[in-house]
């Protein structure tokens, strides 16, 4: 079987999970924003009466249905959650307050993420920068420095997600292109929200709050990261560029297990999402159960070798492979090749 014929087959068995549910998109919707309110209000009061081993389990579940719910504002970007454009846009924006993320600024730098997956030469566009070998050989100490703390998750996870979430979406870089009025909107509204919480629950709502959107966005750094990073990635430049090696192959398909998958939206089946961006995410899981092996692209990343990718850290242009970093002998050799 050809390359051509793998991919019209692989188009028509994906096409009947690109069907949206109005009801599943709601149920995935409001049950999550349930579970989130439970969370917070269940986390805040045993914080009140001084009850915090019993309160932090529920930040993490408050955590987890955060990340759930940028998954699903993620499926309305792509306008994939509910059957109608309409809808999906007014439940991204009501998503937004608590994903902590502007809706259309969000919409607008995935789809640059989408459209330019795996191409070297517009690496500004993803979510983790990754340097080439020879780049990372060529340049400076300084430069090295920088980019070794920057790829260590004990800084990358941490600093990544207050950055990301509390700081860059603040003044998002491409608010100029998206407009500036929505991003301001979106911060009076969370500045809205953030007030709410502390009328009603108190400052333990607001140590709560401020916990789970932390953890958060540790997690959502940690799944963008195995998103792409991992050994048998894919990047190229043009003309060489084939994007359905780009969506498929540099994109992992994340195999850490059925809770895993319920709290993160089964976003970690990013391969089919990337060639299809229009399954929505109640039909992910159960169409990655349903690919027939021959049109799957790699084996499933499970916890062992997802903990290994972090110490992956430059793209071998020659290899085909993302590699750790050379011993300080070898970077010696190559420099001077």
């Amino acid at each position: 079987m050809t390359a051509s014929d793998t991919t019209a087959e692989l188009r028509a068995f994906l096409k009947p999970y690109t069907r949206k549910s109005d009801a599943r998109g709601a149920l995935s919707f409001l049950g999550t924003l349930v579970a989130y309110g439970v969370a917070l209000w269940g986390a805040a009061g045993l914080a009140a009466a001084g009850h915090w081993p019993l309160a932090v389990p529920l930040v993490g579940v408050l955590a987890f249905a955060s990340v759930r719910l940028y998954v699903l504002q993620h499926d309305c970007g792509h306008h994939s959650l509910f059957a109608t454009r309409w809808l999906n846009d007014a439940a991204g924006h009501v998503l937004s307050v608590f994903s902590l993320t502007p809706y259309r600024v969000m919409q607008y730098n995935h789809n640059q993420h989408h459209a330019y997956l795996g191409n070297l030469d517009h690496r500004e566009t993803t979510e983790i920068y990754t340097m080439t070998l020879r780049e990372w050989q060529a340049a400076p100490w300084y430069r090295r420095l920088w980019y070794r703390l920057y790829r260590n998750p004990l800084v990358m996870l941490p600093i990544g997600a207050l950055y990301t979430y509390f700081i860059a979406y603040r003044w998002p870089r491409n608010s100029a292109r998206v407009g500036a009025i929505g991003v301001i909107a979106h911060n009076l509204a969370l500045f809205g929200y953030v007030a709410a919480v502390w009328a009603v629950l108190g400052a333990p709502g607001l140590v709560v709050l401020g916990m789970s959107a932390f953890l958060g966005g540790v997690i959502g750094v940690f799944l963008v990261y195995l998103q792409h990073n991992f050994e048998e990635t894919y990047w190229d430049r043009k003309p060489g560029l084939d994007f359905r090696k780009a969506t498929l192959v540099g994109s992992s398909s994340l195999d850490l297990g059925w809770l895993w998958d319920l709290g993160s939206g089964n976003i970690a089946y990013h391969d089919l999402h990337h060639y299809n961006p229009g399954i929505p995410s109640y039909n992910l899981r159960r169409c990655q159960n349903d690919l027939p092996d021959h049109l799957k692209s790699h084996a499933p990343i499970r916890w062992a070798e997802a903990l290994r990718s972090f110490t992956l850290k430059l793209w071998d242009e020659k290899q085909g492979r993302l590699v750790p970093f050379p011993p300080a002998h070898r970077a010696e050799v190559i420099a001077a090749e």
